[in-house]
């Protein structure tokens, strides 16, 4: 048995961020990961974009959204300075652009929608989106540019944030999580390959699996499902790149985004799918996305095909994040980030740490409190035994 002050499941971006942040604080922490930084994390496309990835519904998520964007050039410059790796971050926003004119329409509404919750977001005419990209298609009937968006280069960042790990003394362990270890109905450890790593406070940040680990009573985590995202990249010339910010379309009701990296090559995803934990990748989903990014910038057609990759979100019952106490003491989660997980790894390491340190979650993480599904059955076992005292169940 090896004894930490805490032990984290999960090396993607959300358990790498949230270990860094625990060993920063003082503590000695293990990191536990099978295959470290191997999954979504890694296939996905770096977009920092709370602007453009509001959904109707989501408000209070997308104002946690904006709190942690507000905060990546901070935590970039801290992580890089830590780590003496660059992780790419960029600052020249989104532009959202229709291909038709029923996209157009759609994005009209859209606006009025984000106008509505205050995000620095303005209509930018066909004219105005060509200025900005001379690579748009010419039948490109205007859009929405989202100032506020971001990218990072998810795949450097990963890199800045194992070695930012490394040099902060996080002990890594390469084994895949068999059970949690309970003591008095409290979390007390993880069972490792055999392995026993005793801490007072184990942090779940393994994604999808997160639900598929042993040893807890039922209903401890709420469900998290995986989320099929197909994506796939594509090489151009550093000197002459076919983009010069992030591109998201619609494409006759199809959405598509463009992620352009400083070399030159453009990441282009990506499929949403509820096929389990299914990581093929497919002809048809490779030529969907292809054929709706070039709808837009035709010229895509020229660049050469250099990686294709499924990867897995964690989806939560609502597609919110799962960030807190469990339900069971000396567990706190860090999971189900769905399509957001990048933009809010400073923020759920910062919640998780504060967890840790005072026992409760910060007012601004509300919207992430896994005790709110619990909250919502409770509210609906009372609604059903109202009904069926009063006899009406119509």
């Amino acid at each position: 048995m090896t004894s930490y002050d805490a032990v984290v499941v999960g090396s993607g971006v959300i358990g790498l961020t949230t270990a860094w942040r625990l060993a920063g604080s003082g503590r000695e922490v293990a990191l536990v990961d099978a295959h470290p930084a191997a999954g979504a994390s890694y296939a996905a496309a770096g977009m920092l974009a709370p602007v453009t990835e509001a959904a109707w519904g989501e408000e209070e998520l997308a104002e946690l959204n904006l709190r942690s964007v507000a905060g990546w050039p901070a935590f970039a410059h801290e992580l890089e300075a830590a780590s003496g790796c660059a992780v790419g971050l960029r600052n020249e926003g989104t532009l959202l652009v229709a291909a038709d004119g029923s996209d157009r329409a759609y994005l009209e509404e859209l606006l009025d929608y984000q106008s509505s919750l205050g995000f620095e977001s303005s209509w930018c005419p066909a004219g105005a989106c060509r200025e900005l990209e001379p690579f748009l298609a010419p039948g490109v009937r205007g859009g929405i540019f989202a100032k506020g968006d971001a990218q990072v280069d998810n795949r450097r960042l990963l890199g800045s944030l194992a070695e930012a790990v490394r040099r902060s003394g996080v002990t890594l362990v390469a084994a895949a999580v068999d059970a949690f270890s309970t003591v008095a109905g409290h979390v007390a450890g993880v069972w490792a390959s055999g392995r026993e790593l005793e801490a007072p406070t184990v942090v779940l940040a393994a994604g999808w699996a997160s639900s598929e680990i042993a040893g807890l009573p039922p209903g401890a985590v709420p469900p998290v499902r995986p989320v099929k995202g197909q994506i796939l990249r594509l090489r151009g010339a550093p000197r002459e790149p076919v983009l010069t910010r992030t591109i998201r379309a619609l494409a006759q009701g199809s959405s598509v985004y463009l992620v352009p990296r400083g070399d030159g090559s453009v990441v282009v995803g990506a499929t949403t799918e509820e096929r389990g934990d299914d990581v093929s990748v497919t002809a048809g989903a490779l030529y969907t996305l292809l054929r709706d990014a070039a709808r837009v910038v035709p010229a895509l057609h020229e660049l050469e095909l250099v990686e294709a990759r499924a990867g897995l979100r964690p989806g939560s019952p609502d597609n919110a994040p799962l960030v807190g106490p469990a339900s069971i003491d000396g567990l706190v989660l860090a999971t189900g980030h769905y399509r957001n997980g990048i933009l809010l790894a400073p923020t759920t390491a910062e919640a998780v740490l504060a967890v840790v340190d005072h026992g409760t979650l910060p007012g601004w993480a509300h919207a992430c409190d896994p005790g709110r599904f619990a909250a919502r059955r409770a509210d609906e076992v009372a609604a059903a035994r109202y009904l069926a005292t009063t006899g009406d169940g119509s």
